[in-house]
Formats: structure tokens, C-alpha cells, sequence
């Protein structure tokens, strides 16, 4: 199925209870492996705090991307056929619930939640759309309130029917603050450079529309 517009606001306003509905009722369900101690892995770990939680992350990730898909696909393909891509939304949070458990339990915040803000996101594929990523981002603060850095969530999907190419990729970033965080991304990605965030992107929809 092919949406007959992209990923547009309105879409992501109307699925916004739809989406919260969905995952009280999927919330229960034993999608995943369940995410290894995050206190305990932080003090394995020798990297700096932010590149240690983007690695904690990253491999939860890697351990539960294509189980959460295959285990939730019905309930997604409904979801799917009644908003579109928004059902991408409601995947991720479910790949993600597990991780904002362990980070409230250890005291780290992200703001806003993983995968992060649509609105400033960025996006771009293929001209068959059936290989589009998205690049949403979080500022991950402590205990303290002290903003330890970024992480980015880059979101392969396909446009075309539900499906997720590949493995969404997680970025560590000392960086914090959109400006800074869009300026090392743009060093990292021209792709990213040369896109539209998402609210630039509807308002020159909208504006096509209008001519």
C-alpha cells in the first residue's frame, strides 16, 4: 500500500491517540529480549557516558529490531492501513520502551523520548520510496540535570508497503541544542545537510497545493 501523500503532520496529529491507545494494549506483550541492566553495563563499560549509552542502545537495538517488527506485524498492519506511515511511531516505541524504563531507573532522562522530535527530523530516500530514512534526535540529561550529549535515531523505512529495510543506526553526540546538533550532522551526512526539516518540508507541500 502507498500512501497517496508522504509522512505529512496532519498524519502525525491524528494517529497521536491512536498510537497511545495501541501500545497500552501491546505493552504487555513479550516482544523482545528483555534489556540487559543499564547501571551494570555503564560500569563495564569505558567509554564516556553518552557513547556508553548510545552503545547500550544501539545493541538493544540490534538484539530486538526484527523481533518487535515480526512479533507485532498484525497489530502494525493495522495500524498501517488506518494512518500510514505513523505506524513506524508506534513500532519504535515499542523498540524502545524497554530503554526509557532502564534510563528512568538509572536516573538519565531523554527529551523529548527516543526516537525523538519529529518536527525538526529530516528525511530522504530513493525515488521509489522504498528506501527512505529519517534522523530524529533526543538530549539525554542526568540525575542532575546536566545535558550529557545527543543520540541520534536514524530510521530506515519504505514508503510503499510496511517494511523495515534495515536496522535502525544509533549515533552518539557530544553535541547539544538543535543548532549544534543539525551543524555536526551536516558535517557527518550532506544528505542530511541538503534536507528539509520536517515543518519546512509540510509548509512547502502546503504551499504547492495552494499553486
Amino acid at each position: 500500500m502507498k500512501s497517496d501523500e508522504p509522512y505529512h503532520l496532519h498524519e502525525c496529529c491524528k494517529l497521536k491517540r491512536k498510537v497511545k491507545d495501541r501500545l497500552n494494549t501491546m505493552e504487555g506483550d513479550k516482544t523482545m529480549n528483555q534489556a540487559k541492566p543499564l547501571k551494570a553495563y555503564l560500569e563495564a563499560s569505558h567509554e564516556g557516558s553518552i557513547d556508553a549509552i548510545a552503545s547500550y542502545v544501539e545493541e538493544h537495538v540490534t538484539e530486538n529490531w526484527q523481533t518487535v517488527f515480526s512479533r507485532n506485524q498484525d497489530k502494525l498492519l493495522r495500524a498501517y492501513h488506518e494512518a500510514g506511515d505513523m505506524a513506524y511511531g508506534t513500532y519504535l516505541n515499542l523498540l524502545f520502551l524497554p530503554i526509557h524504563r532502564q534510563l528512568k531507573e538509572n536516573g538519565f532522562r531523554p527529551e523529548p523520548h527516543f526516537p525523538g522530535e519529529f518536527d525538526i527530523s529530516r528525511e530522504w530516500g530513493n525515488e521509489e520510496e522504498n528506501d527512505q530514512q529519517r534522523w530524529m534526535w533526543s538530549t539525554v540529561y542526568s540525575q542532575s540535570n546536566e545535558r550529557l550529549g545527543t543520540i541520534v535515531t536514524v530510521v530506515y523505512h519504505d514508503h510503499t508497503q510496511l517494511r523495515i529495510p534495515r536496522q535502525p543506526r544509533i549515533i552518539a553526540l557530544t553535541e547539544t541544542g538543535k543548532d549544534a546538533v543539525v551543524a555536526a550532522l551536516s558535517l557527518l551526512s550532506s544528505d542530511f545537510e541538503q534536507a528539509l526539516e520536517f515543518t519546512e518540508e509540510y509548509a512547502a507541500y502546503l504551499r504547492s497545493q495552494q499553486d
